[in-house]
């Protein structure tokens, strides 16, 4: 194991990153751990515990996945994608909702269904899953507003000043969003052997967690046809995260959570 923490100590530096990791067989429970009980930022990986978390409350009853939401154009939380890139007023049902969320990360759609189920219930979640160091502190548009804050009247171009990035509180795991490697597999083992959720919700959480349209991060270290990559990313200045299933066509599934901090803050990383 002391040699396997090595070549991945020797991989994070190689591309100018810390990183924490922690990769288990969710069947027999060997695992690769390189700090995975260091507390890391979740950024958008929060989601899901959140779409765990919506699930949950519907096979509870206390929601319908079929419900509409009105989403109006002026109650965009800020985003590149999905809702949050959208010019007019918006129909669609929390279901859909929380596919933009997962599939595109969309921060309009996730703070929808944050409305609706509340950060409470997303603790709570959490906490009777055992993941005891995870935790939500603040909605994506609450995390934003701290990092436009924080980063003070040079705006978003301030972002890739060194000075800047060290104030921001977006990145303390202290005091913002959080979990750890080992967190983040043991929910998504939880997702894969259906112990996150009522069984019959097991196949809505993993088809949306497969449909993510990022190939860049997780699934490019798995070019193959017959290897299938399902997982959230996350993203901040900085931050590149990823958590995810990696399925072989032997039956092999292994849950893998990835958290970097580049060393350069250029706002394009990987």
């Amino acid at each position: 194991m002391s040699s396997t923490r090595g070549l991945l100590r020797e991989a994070f530096a190689q591309v100018g990153v810390t990183g924490r990791l922690h990769a288990v067989d969710i069947d027999s429970g060997v695992e690769v751990d390189f700090g995975a009980d260091q507390p890391v930022v979740t950024a958008s990986v929060h989601k899901l515990c959140l779409l765990v978390t919506l699930h949950q409350r519907a096979a509870a009853g206390a929601l319908d996945l079929t419900e509409q939401v009105e989403c109006p154009a002026d109650l965009r939380t800020p985003g590149p994608t999905g809702l949050s890139a959208m010019l007019d007023p918006v129909r669609m049902s929390l279901r859909d909702i929380a596919f933009l969320m997962m599939a595109v990360s969309d921060n309009t759609a996730a703070d929808l269904l944050l409305a609706r189920v509340g950060l409470d219930a997303v603790n709570l979640t959490t906490a009777a899953l055992g993941l005891d160091r995870t935790h939500a502190t603040h909605t994506f548009g609450e995390l934003l507003a701290t990092m436009k804050e924080d980063a003070g009247p040079g705006g978003a171009q301030a972002l890739t000043d060194p000075h800047v990035i060290a104030r921001l509180r977006a990145l303390d795991p202290a005091r913002g969003n959080r979990s750890t490697p080992r967190d983040m597999t043991r929910l998504l083992a939880a997702v894969w052997r259906d112990e996150a959720c009522a069984p019959q919700h097991g196949p809505a959480l993993r088809r949306l967690l497969g449909l993510q349209v990022w190939p860049h991060r997780m699934a490019s270290g798995f070019p193959f046809d017959d290897v299938h990559v399902a997982g959230k990313t996350g993203s901040l200045p900085t931050l590149r995260n990823e958590v995810g299933v990696v399925e072989y066509p032997d039956g092999g599934r292994y849950a893998v959570a990835v958290f970097t901090r580049a060393a350069s803050t250029a706002a394009i990383l990987p």
